[in-house]
């Protein structure tokens, strides 16, 4: 039988199937199919996909039924996956406890699972973790044909970014050089020297700069990839006048960075700055925050440089009223 999918590269299969989950859009009555280099994910309203995304008639056969954790609750769960760690966040021990068993008792792939036992802390940006199954809060993420190894304990890690890091990575060009400023375990890192750039990522947490440089050997771009321990701000010195592409995905407090962006930044360079604004004026502050780091930056010995906003996006809601936003701008050197 013939039924919509979206047609992608199979490395790029289980991003997509979780894009399509996340916004609905997953025919779970039909079978993903698989043929050649290419994967097949049934849909169920074509028109919602996104425009990024090719949709095609293809064969797919009905889907055996699994058993999920919403069969098994009284309540409407929710759950992220990262590789076979499944994190919940549940105040109530009873509840939690409940979904745990239901997740270990259907068939979502599971080694561990994890409830958020505190916010995000501190300047390296980790959480406490309650093991409610499992032995281990380390694990192999896959998206988009990248693996990474990461430990939940011990390093910042989002799944839910992963479809805007593809967003940005696709942007690279072979022989770009490319510097994420809050590196983590290479998310951004990673890809972008999979696309043929040399890539520099620098974070301050020193586990997350040994799960990137290992991460690189695993992804076979060792070579083009440089692991960077230390605040950003202490690099300017050796990476000066250095980048044509800079990530700034530290959303709470980029601002405060951004003088070190203008003295990292090429002639012409490409910065990706995230933020979180009120819904009223998600890109406003950003704008003329960047603008007049821009501007100081023309203060001393250098010309500064012109801002030209080229992509304004709102990655993802954060709180109520609250957007996590993305701004792409160019810099150009006056």
């Amino acid at each position: 039988m013939q039924s919509p999918c979206v047609r992608a590269p199979r490395t790029d299969g289980e991003a997509v199937r979780q894009q399509l989950e996340d916004a609905e859009l997953l025919d779970r009555d039909r079978r993903i199919a698989v043929e050649g280099e290419d994967i097949f994910v049934p849909i169920v309203d074509p028109d919602a996909v996104p425009a990024d995304l090719e949709v095609v008639d293809h064969a797919t056969g009905e889907r055996e039924t699994q058993t999920m954790p919403a069969d098994l609750l009284a309540f409407e769960p929710s759950y992220e996956r990262v590789g076979e760690v499944v994190v919940i966040d549940e105040d109530d021990p009873e509840r939690a406890r409940a979904l745990a068993d239901a997740i270990v008792a259907s068939d979502v792939p599971v080694a561990s699972v994890l409830n958020r036992a505190s916010k995000i802390e501190g300047e390296l940006r980790v959480r406490e973790w309650e093991v409610l199954y499992g032995d281990s809060t380390e694990t192999v993420h896959r998206e988009y044909g990248c693996e990474y190894a990461v430990d939940l304990a011990q390093v910042f890690f989002s799944p839910r970014l992963a479809t805007e890091r593809h967003r940005v990575t696709e942007q690279v060009e072979s022989g770009e050089q490319v510097f994420d400023m809050f590196a983590g375990v290479g998310p951004f890192v990673i890809p972008a020297a999979k696309r043929g750039a040399e890539s520099v990522g620098v974070d301050k947490n020193p586990v997350a700069i040994e799960y990137l440089d290992a991460n690189a050997e695993r992804n076979g771009v060792a070579e083009q990839v440089t692991g960077i321990t230390a605040d950003v701000r202490e690099t300017t010195n050796e990476y000066a006048d250095w980048a044509d592409r800079l990530v700034m995905n530290l959303p709470h407090s980029a601002d405060e960075f951004l003088d070190a962006a203008m003295v990292l930044a090429g002639e012409e360079c490409v910065l990706h700055y995230y933020d979180i604004q009120h819904e009223d004026d998600p890109f406003g502050p950003g704008i003329e925050a960047i603008e007049a780091a821009a501007d100081a930056a023309g203060e001393e010995d250098t010309p500064g440089y012109d801002v030209t906003v080229e992509t304004e996006r709102v990655v993802r809601s954060y709180a109520p009223h609250e957007v996590n936003v993305c701004l792409d701008v160019r810099l150009s050197r006056r």
